[in-house]
């Protein structure tokens, strides 16, 4: 028979073991179960996709254009947005809110991707007009105008181009309008990319608020299901006018993101991009980009009726999300896209 201290030694260990060995089987079980566990909870693990388009949109509220590859600058995909137009006489912007026809102004590369083409859907070839699609301070100072220009509720400083470049968009708008060049003070981020929130200080040139807006396939994919059901057209992507578009693994998984990556290279080249908010959406997406007709309901009341997700904005309906790069980098076709961090913490926040 063991003696007392014996017996109570072998009872301390006992009871030292059994937490640990109930803690191992617990955090074993936790790993493995954690898919079904988020399921139950309504969320899903991360998984892994694939950007399957890259959109770039010089001019703000005109037409875009697919690319395989760019740069991803701090500032958003090399091109985006460094244009847009300005009522000649207030410099206020100009949007396809106001007037659906913007649309109708298409941009494109030259060959040697050495120029910006601009035309009009439906203009004569000879009426193109064509600028320096990375112009240098000499060429912007031989050919535009330093000015102050507003974009929402901020002012910044934009080049103006003169009447040569200005007469093809003022005669097709029938109003006084001239094109303006982002200029070299920074716009810093506001709202949910305010240095306060984000951590670091970072610009954009003529976007709303946010550099980047990432859409996912799967999601437009789900849209176009019940926009079926109304008796309604489906719709593509570029109605949401986004600049990364992935495949996505399931609808509206987006939702949660919070840091993503995208890499190519086995892995060897990494893109960190911080999802800071939903994109909550107005009814630009209700605007046909080939004819500029605007849809008197779809796909608006569509997405009003299950996307008012996000309770900093509750009047308005989300898709895709706004995110800005950590660094700079070459980004393709076919490069993976990983979910890093989720969060359930995304609210809206005014930033203009």
């Amino acid at each position: 028979m063991p003696d007392q201290t014996t017996l109570s030694i072998a009872v301390l260990l006992l009871l030292l073991l059994i937490p640990i060995f109930l803690f191992s089987r617990f955090a074993g079980w936790a790993q493995i179960n954690r898919s079904s566990l988020l399921q139950r909870l309504g969320r899903r693990s991360p998984a892994s996709s694939e950007v399957v388009a890259l959109r770039v949109y010089p001019i703000k509220s005109c037409r875009g254009f697919q690319v395989p590859q760019t740069k991803l600058r701090m500032q958003g995909l090399d091109l985006d947005r460094r244009w847009m137009l300005v009522d000649a006489t207030t410099n206020e912007f100009l949007t396809i809110r106001q007037i659906p026809e913007m649309t109708l102004i298409n941009t494109a590369l030259s060959a040697d991707g050495a120029s910006l083409l601009i035309s009009v859907t439906g203009a004569p070839a000879h009426k193109t007009v064509s600028i320096p699609a990375h112009p240098d301070p000499a060429w912007l100072a031989a050919h535009t105008t330093l000015a102050q220009v507003k974009v929402w509720d901020t002012v910044t400083d934009g080049h103006v181009y003169g009447a040569a470049v200005n007469a093809l968009f003022s005669e097709f708008l029938r109003r006084d309008v001239a094109l303006v060049y982002k200029g070299p003070t920074p716009r810093i981020m506001q709202g949910n990319g305010d240095p306060r929130l984000l951590g670091r200080e970072q610009s954009v040139c003529f976007s709303d608020v946010h550099p980047v807006l990432i859409a996912s396939e799967a999601s437009i994919a789900e849209l176009n299901s019940r926009l079926a059901k109304t008796g309604a057209d489906p719709i593509t992507i570029e109605r949401f006018r986004p600049n990364i578009i992935i495949k996505g693994d399931a609808p509206w998984s987006e939702d949660s993101w919070k840091l993503v990556r995208i890499s190519g290279d086995a892995g060897t080249r990494q893109l960190d991009l911080d999802v800071v908010a939903r994109c909550t959406r107005c009814q630009v997406p209700n605007v046909d980009p080939d004819t500029a007709e605007k849809h008197k309901t779809q796909p608006w009341d569509t997405l009003m009726n299950y996307r008012r997700i996000d309770e900093g904005m509750k009047y308005k309906p989300c898709f895709g999300m706004l995110s800005a790069p950590r660094n700079e980098g070459l980004i393709e076709v076919g490069m993976k896209f990983e979910v890093l961090e989720e969060t359930s913490m995304h609210r809206y926040i005014k930033g203009f």
